[in-house]
């Protein structure tokens, strides 16, 4: 590892000042998941299902912007882009703690549809500002930074909730979205080149957009994975339109790609049940004050799980990294303390940067480099739609059976759905020997 390519990434100073504006932005957005579950659950007075479905809502809000946020950059502009996503954000998040839970589901799906569009666009810019080798260590900068971000964030989310404070806090996750939005305005940095592309070149910037977009889906993971995921959809759709005339079929869509869509939608639906469940835990338990510690040692783990399956030589089944991921979810519903359940949390986070990483890399594989860019679209579709179940799920648990009941029935859940398509996979082979 180069480290002097960090070093002169960093004496850059627009790719500095980038950097810093990307870590600073994504901070109240990793504190806002926890601020909104427990604003619903302890101001409102609704169960961890109601929670769970807000969460679902604004999941699929991101989702349907993300395609038109990315694509108003790239028609008018970064400012004139930004314009709408900096007035919503203050506007939704100064109202939803002042309204009845019936309004709040639709505030937060428009909020999630003008959500301010930070990971691509400082993924975008760092493209344009930077080439080869520099590009790759720049990505890997932001990805370390947003790694940080979301240690960091949801233990500020629970104190500022705890303290009886999720109104301001929520009214503060706005305006501080805002301001970072108002800073790229200022600071406008480049989100195309100027110089013409050769085909190639502009082959190579794709690809190196797309593998970035992965790098931020993991890092972003595992307290935080919905917005990553479909900044990622996005950025690999958005010439789908020309390659739709090309080849207008799904003949990449084989069961081996299907395979994988369902470990990205197991993954995201085990790790948004998994955040509300840790939640419930320490919250029905006294401990809502302690939140940030578990997802603290549940981040770092992934951290660590991530940096050791890159250093690997030989990959791993996406589908058993998933089965172990699950089935060690289970016992953190046994935990009676916060200290225990932030060292039950280490198993499982060690598996989640793995898992998303050893099957969006399977996809990469399996996928022609021409339809790439749109299978790894549905991928990141799939992993928003795990992550969108996975809240609601957990939370019925939690609100009829008890908090440990979260935790058990998204690991079992995933357990179910991994020996169903290991199963599959051991039949489907067997018939191709005969």
């Amino acid at each position: 590892m180069n480290f002097a390519l960090y070093k002169e990434m960093l004496s850059i100073r627009p790719v500095r000042r980038l950097l810093v504006v990307g870590m600073i932005a994504r901070i109240p957005h990793s504190a806002a998941g926890v601020l909104l579950t427990l604003h619903i659950v302890l101001t409102l007075g609704q169960g961890y299902a109601a929670a769970g479905a807000a969460a679902a809502v604004m999941t699929i809000g991101i989702a349907l912007g993300a395609p038109w946020r990315g694509r108003r950059v790239d028609l008018v502009g970064l400012r004139k882009a930004l314009i709408p996503s900096v007035v919503s954000e203050t506007v939704i998040w100064s109202i939803v703690p002042h309204v009845s839970y019936e309004w709040l589901l639709p505030l937060v799906f428009v909020g999630g549809l003008f959500t301010l569009p930070i990971f691509s666009v400082v993924r975008q810019s760092l493209g344009v500002m930077v080439d080869g080798e520099q590009r790759r260590s720049a990505f890997a900068l932001d990805s370390i930074a947003t790694e940080l971000v979301f240690m960091i964030g949801p233990a500020v989310g629970a104190i500022v909730a705890t303290s009886g404070f999720s109104a301001i806090g929520l009214t503060a996750v706005g305006i501080s979205v805002s301001a970072a939005g108002l800073f790229l305005m200022w600071f406008n940095p480049p989100t195309r080149s100027e110089a013409v592309c050769t085909p190639q070149e502009s082959a190579d910037r794709a690809a190196a957009d797309l593998a970035a977009a992965e790098a931020a889906m993991v890092a972003s993971a595992p307290a935080h994975v919905q917005e990553a995921a479909s900044e990622m959809a996005s950025a690999t759709t958005r010439g789908a339109g020309i390659r739709s005339r090309v080849a207008s079929n799904f003949t990449w869509f084989t069961v081996s790609v299907a395979a994988l869509f369902a470990v990205a939608a197991g993954s995201g639906m085990v790790l948004s049940g998994s955040d509300v469940s840790i939640v419930g835990l320490l919250e029905r338990g006294g401990h809502q004050n302690e939140i940030g510690i578990v997802f603290f040692f549940w981040c770092a783990a992934s951290v660590v799980g991530g940096l050791i399956y890159g250093s690997m030589k030989r990959s791993i089944s996406p589908m058993l990294l998933l089965l172990g991921m699950a089935a060690l979810t289970i016992p953190m519903g046994f935990a009676q303390d916060t200290w225990t359940l932030a060292f039950l949390s280490l198993l499982p986070g060690l598996l989640c940067a793995p898992v998303l990483s050893a099957s969006s890399e399977k996809v990469a594989d399996l996928v022609d480099e021409e339809r790439r860019g749109e299978a790894m679209g549905w991928y990141g579709s799939a992993l928003t739609a795990g992550v969108a179940l996975g809240a609601p799920l957990a939370g019925v648990f939690i609100d009829n059976v008890g908090p440990s009941a979260g935790f058990a029935a998204i690991g079992f859940a995933g357990v179910v759905l991994c020996v169903a398509g290991l199963a599959l996979t051991s039949m489907r082979r067997r018939s191709a020997r005969v």
